[in-house]
């Protein structure tokens, strides 16, 4: 099993300021499971990291990417494709890339869960078997 992770929950871990810092450090501190991060993730974190908090913030988490504390998940055509397919899906809301990526990895690993701060998007979002994931934390 593994927990996929949302822009906004790495975000929130790394930024002692965050109103959900807890919440999100102590969801990645604690996973028992691999921590996934869709590739597109990154470089939203890169911007948020770097305008709101600090290249050695952001240096910090790519050792621990070096290290193994999270594991890289590629895009590919095939991933790019369901993610478009649901912004297309879902047109009424804002989804972008990102997170539709996320939510594509999610279905493609088979996992019930991810980890977000996006209630508004992923709370609306189902799976082609039409289930919604669970949000955490």
């Amino acid at each position: 099993m593994a927990l996929v992770l949302d822009t906004g929950v790495l975000y929130a871990a790394l930024d002692t300021e965050d109103p959900d810092h807890r919440a999100c450090a102590e969801l990645i501190s604690g996973a028992a499971e691999q921590l996934i991060i869709p590739a597109p993730v990154l470089v939203e974190l890169d911007y948020w990291v770097r305008k709101f908090g600090s290249s050695d913030a952001w240096l910090s988490f790519c050792e621990d990417v070096q290290s193994g504390a999270y594991v890289l998940y590629p895009l590919d055509a095939r991933l790019l494709l369901a993610a478009a397919q649901l912004q297309v899906h879902f047109a009424d809301l804002p989804l972008n890339l990102v997170d539709a990526v996320v939510f594509a990895t999610c279905e493609t690993l088979g996992e019930p869960k991810v980890a977000t701060l996006d209630h508004r998007d992923f709370g609306v979002l189902r799976t082609q078997a039409g289930s919604a994931l669970e949000l955490l934390p």
